[in-house]
């Protein structure tokens, strides 16, 4: 009877101490990923934001109606991004000759990630999940530095 006790906490502490561990790999396509959303920007490359996302893909924020006052979450999708990515930077103007693209990965277990991408203007929160074996972006959360500026 008193190996019982012992037994379910050497269970407790194995289940609690268990860690999905992550190859170099998937640090660099995670990191990847993040640099595809970003320069497809900056290099007019629509074709790196569609490797990088899912096609359901999400990228919100919030913003102001100038009207009322009022804030409210403002959502784009995967299609939407593509054509940003193809028109956006044509002139070569839409960002700085030397743009910060800063990313920070917050976490990985097993198949998701959390990332900061830290840009001139503003930083992106991304969820990063692996399906069928690649990385892809499913959400982003991004803000201007200025939160007034939305």
């Amino acid at each position: 009877m008193k190996r019982f006790p012992v037994f379910a906490l050497s269970f407790f502490f194995l289940q609690t101490c268990y860690v999905k561990g992550q190859t170099a790999k998937d640090t660099l396509d995670i990191k990847q990923v993040a640099l595809d959303y970003i320069e497809s920007q900056h290099l007019v490359k629509p074709e790196r934001f569609e490797r990088a996302a899912h096609p359901r893909m999400v990228k919100r924020t919030f913003w102001t109606d100038k009207k009322t006052g009022k804030e409210y979450l403002r959502e784009t999708f995967t299609d939407a991004m593509v054509l940003l990515a193809e028109t956006y930077n044509q002139d070569g103007d839409g960002f700085p000759k030397n743009p910060k693209k800063e990313v920070v990965i917050l976490d990985i277990y097993d198949k998701t990630a959390s990332v900061k991408l830290i840009a001139d203007e503003w930083i992106d929160y991304m969820h990063i999940v692996k399906l069928n074996g690649k990385w892809q972006l499913v959400n982003v959360l991004w803000q201007f530095n200025d939160s007034e500026s939305h």
